[in-house]
């Protein structure tokens, strides 16, 4: 007898089913459903990730940066294996940023003890600094945003909390269209 893995894609297309039929609680009358979800979650992941973006850009650094940094520091001495693990990112690409990150003083890189061939990574003060600075901005949105009392009826309200207040209104809108008829096509 041969047993087979549930398909991946039956299970999340009844989870998203099972999610936007249930109520969530908490929520305005007309419940948001996970179209809504999806579209809050990307428009707070922008505004998240965008606190740091302007500070790495002075730096001449992006996003992939950011996260080998990210874990860098705190993790000292992670092996380039785990790291790729982590970011899921091709050997060639994570290359590519530990040399800017290395060429400009802010990783470390460092062999294993007991296997001289790994390489272990390390932040400089310089490096650890910068991961500091970036956590700051994230942690002061996600502390933004929890503290709001609107976020706290569902996830939906703590999502809309993430985004910059003044483009609450243009996202709410946005997301009020969704559905409308715009005309033929």
């Amino acid at each position: 007898m041969t047993r087979t893995a549930p398909r991946q894609d039956v299970f999340l297309e009844t989870s998203v089913e099972t999610f936007a039929a249930k109520p969530v609680p908490g929520a305005a009358p007309a419940a948001l459903g996970s179209d809504d979800l999806i579209e809050l979650l990307f428009f707070a992941y922008r505004d998240f990730v965008g606190d740091p973006d302007r500070i790495l850009s002075a730096y001449g650094f992006g996003r992939a940066h950011h996260r080998v940094l990210h874990f860098a520091d705190r993790y000292p001495g992670l092996t380039i294996a785990e790291l790729l693990d982590i970011l899921r990112i091709t050997k060639q690409s994570l290359n590519r940023v530990l040399k800017d990150l290395i060429g400009q003083g802010y990783v470390v890189q460092k062999p294993g003890a007991s296997d001289r061939r790994q390489r272990l990574l390390y932040c400089t003060e310089s490096g650890a600094e910068l991961a500091a600075d970036l956590t700051r901005v994230q942690a002061r949105r996600l502390a933004r945003a929890l503290a709001a009392p609107d976020a706290r009826g569902s996830p939906e309200d703590f999502l809309m909390a993430m985004i910059e207040p003044e483009d609450r209104p243009a996202v709410q809108r946005l997301m009020a269209r969704r559905g409308t008829s715009g005309g033929g096509a």
